[in-house]
């Protein structure tokens, strides 16, 4: 029996390692070669706290109050030394990952499809090399570099976590470098390095009902959430809220459609913001977020999407008088496009 763990360090850099039946989280990664803080090994010391944000353990009674309190345990703070899974688990490492010596993962693949599916988005395909493995957590997003140059740019991903081919769903910027790439000169079979994945924007463990607010191709990291929730079951409420600015923006329906066939809690509804669309909801998200999928603030809210969506999803919930449960969200920077992580 063996639990895959993913450690998230401070610098948005995630390593995923395996844990044997009744190995601590420490000594597995230092088997595999991540040096997580530590000074003592024994429970004494503290250094090695971090926070499990999910999954199930056992912490044993062999470690000091002083290296951790009650409290804080209560809290989901760990002793990695002392910290024995029981199931897969995901945990926030309050250092950075050049601090523990080990480096984002970098692999390569093969480009399977590049299709225009409108004038503002572009979903790209890429089959990993054999043996190449890719963990990640879904909403999480990765680097891809653009043939020809020394940069690169970073997408989230659209597919599920543990697929051989990876999908991305890239908005088409005019102009912009990879947006030029993948519009002119991308083949099928031509060669890309990635390197990641990274991010804190993913999916924690579903407890309550979710809302989920998509601007654009900020739907990607959407796809591959409800791709995992397809896998693994969802007993609690989804409901998604997809905007765009024009009719045919409004791209991968046919894919939403089939997650609201195949998950029964699942909801989804979509919104156009021209005034001259014949689309029933227009506006922005905000304008359709009613009461019945807030409920009452016991929500989580992942949002992906540029900063003025971000703050007019805040400016809602504060004048509505509503805290949700918890608040994850994706904020592209200006010289970003949705789709692109921040």
């Amino acid at each position: 029996m063996s639990y895959t763990i993913a450690l998230n360090f401070e610098d948005g850099v995630t390593r995923f390692i395996g844990c044997k039946e009744g190995e601590t989280v420490l000594d597995a990664a230092y088997r595999q070669k991540v040096n997580l803080p530590m000074d003592c090994s024994d429970g004494v010391c503290g250094t090695c706290k971090g926070h499990c944000e999910q999954g199930a353990f056992d912490l044993g009674d062999e470690y000091l109050e002083e290296a951790l309190s009650d409290e804080e345990a209560a809290e989901g703070q760990v002793l990695t030394c002392q910290m024995v899974p029981s199931t897969d688990c995901v945990i926030q490492v309050p250092v950075a990952s050049t601090l523990c010596k080990t480096a984002v993962g970098k692999l390569e693949g093969t480009v399977a499809t590049v299709e225009q599916l409108s004038e503002d988005s572009i979903e790209l395909a890429i089959d990993l090399d054999e043996g190449a493995e890719l963990a990640f957590l879904p909403g999480q997003y990765i680097h891809i570099d653009v043939p020809g140059t020394d940069a690169h740019r970073s997408y989230s991903f659209s597919s599920r976590p543990g697929a051989a081919r990876t999908t991305f769903l890239i908005r088409n910027v005019p102009g912009g470098l990879m947006s030029g790439y993948l519009t002119e000169r991308c083949k099928p079979g031509e060669r890309l390095g990635l390197t990641g994945p990274m991010g804190s924007f993913y999916l924690r463990e579903i407890t309550r009902s979710v809302l989920m607010l998509a601007g654009g191709t900020g739907l990607a990291p959407f796809l591959s959430m409800l791709e995992q929730l397809v896998e693994k079951g969802c007993e609690q409420p989804v409901h998604l809220i997809y905007g765009v600015n024009k009719d045919d923006h409004l791209v991968k329906t046919e894919v939403l459609d089939a997650f609201d066939e195949a998950l029964p809690n699942f909801t989804y509804a979509t919104v156009v913001v021209d005034e001259a669309s014949d689309h029933p909801r227009k506006g922005y998200v905000t304008h359709h977020m009613d009461a019945e999928v807030l409920y009452d603030g016991d929500v989580d809210v992942y949002l992906c999407g540029p900063p003025p969506m971000v703050d007019a999803v805040l400016k809602h919930f504060d004048e509505q008088g509503i805290a949700p449960q918890s608040f994850h969200y994706e904020k592209f920077t200006p010289n970003q496009a949705p789709g692109e992580a921040a």
